[in-house]
């Protein structure tokens, strides 16, 4: 086909392809990003979050995106695999943990952890209560009492043979009055129930007075002293990949249950609310800035990301192929026609 065959939409169609490839590749994409994400952030200076969006549209989408929708079946797998090639790594044999929290940090830390002390007063009652605790405590004051008596107090200690002998006349008493055991334990041990309450009492009241917070903070950092020079992998021992399947699959049959959940919901209402509620009205550059995202920010990762993903879409030709899709309509469009056959 000559260039006289060729009508003149269509030969303006290929002009303004060509030019718009020449656009997007090189120093002109860059330079139209540039000005293009420059542009979008002032127009962030005029725009508020209540103008672009509201807290049931966010909602609804936290609702699709996270609650409603499947992952693929191959999700845990992948994640169970992944993890343990993290965990496989030469790097947790080549680091320490001081290498990943410093010992300032840690410090940093047990202060916080110091001023939750009603939640550690708290703890320290609930297990002492707990039946669990009252039975051992109950078992070692019993077993404490049986050894002092047949084995450890001071004149068995003193006088060699008086412990043999009492361990005799102890089965002879038992042969003489049968059941004889029975009835002590029996009673050494309703003795116990009786006291049991009060000695767990002033077990937790020294135990509140001596965890003071320089106990606590003495006791953690020098823990974490013998732990810092410890590497990852040192902590892994004893952690195969059958473990870590069994910590990895119920790990996420929990999350897919957990989103559908009330909790979830309430928990997730209350941060789009709060959102809404403090950045509603001003403008959408203060969010982004106080969640650090800025021009810079933003052209660094264009940079990095969409110019290479733009070049290698372009040498596959779909850069040119979604421009002729643009376009084509439009140098087809009836309107166009008539205008370039009055002008010509």
């Amino acid at each position: 086909m000559t260039r006289d065959q060729i009508d003149p939409a269509t030969e303006l169609l290929e002009l303004h392809v060509k030019h718009e490839l020449a656009s997007l590749k090189g120093a002109k994409l860059r330079k139209f990003l540039k000005q293009e994400i420059g542009e979008l952030f002032e127009c962030a200076d005029k725009l508020t979050l209540n103008r672009i969006g509201s807290e049931e549209r966010v909602m609804e989408t936290i609702q699709r995106v996270v609650v409603d929708m499947e992952p693929g079946a191959g999700v845990p797998e992948l994640a169970r695999d992944m993890t343990a090639e993290v965990l496989k790594a030469q790097v947790q044999e080549q680091t320490k943990l001081a290498d990943i929290v410093t010992r300032e940090q840690a410090a940093d830390f047990v202060e916080a952890m110091l001023k939750l002390r009603h939640q550690r007063e708290r703890v320290i009652s609930e297990i002492m209560g707990h039946p669990i605790y009252q039975e051992l405590v109950s078992n070692l004051v019993y077993q404490g009492v049986v050894n002092y008596l047949y084995e450890d107090n001071l004149i068995t200690k003193s006088v060699p043979g008086v412990g043999s002998m009492m361990k005799f006349g102890k089965r002879m008493a038992n042969k003489a009055v049968p059941g004889l055991d029975e009835t002590f334990e029996r009673r050494l041990k309703a003795w116990l129930a009786e006291s049991l309450p009060g000695l767990i009492s002033r077990s937790e009241q020294f135990l509140q007075r001596a965890l003071s917070d320089d106990e606590v903070r003495d006791t953690l950092m020098t823990a974490w002293m013998h732990a810092e020079n410890q590497t990852p992998a040192g902590l892994q021992q004893g952690l195969g990949d059958t473990e870590l399947h069994e910590f990895v699959i119920p790990g996420y049959e929990f999350w897919l249950e957990f989103r559908k959940t009330d909790y979830f919901e309430g928990c997730t209402r209350a941060v789009v609310a709060y959102l809404f509620a403090e950045y509603g009205e001003r403008p959408l550059s203060e969010l982004l800035a106080d969640v650090g995202v800025t021009p810079d920010v933003v052209l660094a990762e264009v940079e990095a990301w969409g110019i290479p993903v733009i070049d290698v879409l372009r040498e596959e030709g779909y850069i040119e192929a979604l421009v002729r899709r643009r376009l084509s309509a439009f140098y087809k469009s009836a309107a166009a026609r008539k205008l370039l056959e009055t002008k010509s």
